[in-house]
């Protein structure tokens, strides 16, 4: 069969990097991608991710059976829904069921209603209110902009100067949705689950995410700047109260609100006191835990897609290795950094995972604030660092930085 794959980062990359791997695979293609990705697929950067007619046509004149969409803006601006009303199949939900990722407070109503646990929260429509929230709060409290904000619209904020210059960047106007929650206190930790409506199959192997952008969980919260997998501190009866608690209640509680969910639910959660609660749901796969994970999963992924359309058991199978994955970003990032700077010294043969970088000539540049994953594998999580970061010394650019932790929560 042909699959087309949507979006241009690393999650992408590596997405038809392993579809490219199933015998039920004929031929990827990938809109708009990126130039690192034509090894492994077809690529088409003249077409624009926002474009939906422009995919429809694409998909229709090239007998496309299959869309992976991997980011979360085409999906809750409705991509599927137009793919769908063609008779393509699309693995990726629907607009109305992605508000579990496109809106914080859908989110949290729905967890409040069906009492799956998450972060006491108080949702808050303009400045004024907010600013006087915040002077009788209890600190630290998390504020969580409503809406989209590619993994960084979330400020912890530790002290009351901290919350107002949080309320300061998350209403550049008086008026505007944003979430207060209560702060949670523990170790996080990413589960992807298939869900077909109420039928949910969460992953058996979990990934840790490192948020924040310097060493020791220090700065600001990023799109991810490494992950590893399998996270060995975190036992199985953490993974099945999750399971029982979130990922089972949540398919339900979708379903009986008149969303049907067809594709990956990303769900970040925390181990507190209390046991696992909920931080955040995605309506996709997590980037940089895809690349961890994919590279990790032995079993066919394309086959999993069908026997999930089909509700049928879905029987993971994982290489014995570890993984780690470091992310190299641009100096500067979250906030404003260079573009146009070369990078060199790496090899598209599944090591490396290009999230950031466009071919000029024969030159690979920079086109984005996180670059590239380099990847190690290893017996254990310690080996898998060690083999990460020779992989990351191989990278040649003085416009990169990188985290040098990604991994010492599994190996302290």
């Amino acid at each position: 069969m042909k699959v087309l794959v949507i979006g241009a980062g690393g999650r992408e990359h590596v997405l038809a990097h392993k579809l490219k791997q199933s015998p039920l695979v004929t031929k990827i293609f990938a809109i708009p991608g990126n130039d690192a990705m034509t090894e492994v697929a077809q690529v088409h950067t003249h077409i624009a991710e926002t474009d939906h007619e422009q995919i429809v046509t694409f998909a229709k004149q090239n007998d496309i059976e299959w869309v992976v969409i991997g980011p979360e803006q085409p999906l809750t601006e409705g991509l599927a829904d137009k793919l769908q009303e063609e008779d393509i199949k699309v693995f990726g939900p629907n607009k109305a069921a992605a508000q579990i990722e496109g809106s914080k407070l859908f989110a949290k109503q729905l967890m409040e209603k069906y009492e799956i646990p998450t972060a006491e929260y108080k949702e808050i429509t303009n400045k004024q209110h907010a600013l006087a929230y915040i002077e009788s709060c209890e600190y630290p409290v998390v504020l969580k902009k409503d809406g989209l904000a590619a993994g960084k619209g979330v400020i912890i904020a530790t002290t009351y100067d901290e919350a107002v210059a949080g309320v300061e960047e998350l209403y550049p106007e008086e008026q505007g949705v944003v979430v207060f929650e209560q702060f949670l206190e523990g170790e996080e930790f990413s589960l992807m689950t298939f869900v077909n409506g109420d039928y949910a199959v969460p992953f058996d192997c979990i990934a840790q995410d490192h948020k924040r952008a310097f060493d020791n969980d220090l700065g600001p919260n990023t799109g991810g700047m490494g992950a590893y997998c399998p996270v060995p501190h975190i036992d199985q009866t953490i993974l099945q109260r999750t399971n029982d608690e979130i990922a089972q209640p949540i398919a339900k509680a979708m379903l009986a609100e008149g969303y049907s969910f067809f594709g990956v639910l990303y769900i970040g959660a925390i181990i507190t006191a209390e046991g696992p609660k909920v931080i955040e749901f995605n309506a996709r796969f997590g980037d940089p835990e895809a690349q961890v994970l994919l590279t990790r999963m032995e079993s066919d992924l394309m086959q999993h897609i069908l026997d999930l359309e089909a509700k049928q058991p879905i029987a993971f199978q994982w290489k014995a290795q570890s993984v780690v994955g470091v992310m190299l970003a641009s100096k500067g990032y979250p906030a404003n950094y260079e573009k146009g700077k070369a990078v060199s010294g790496f090899n598209l043969d599944g090591n490396y995972f290009v999230s950031g970088l466009k071919k000029e000539e024969d030159t690979y540049v920079t086109s984005g604030g996180r670059v590239i994953l380099a990847l190690g594998e290893g017996s254990d999580i310690a080996s898998a660092k060690a083999k990460v970061y020779e992989a990351v010394e191989q990278i040649k650019s003085d416009a990169l930085f990188y985290r040098k932790d990604i991994s010492d929560k599994a190996i302290r």
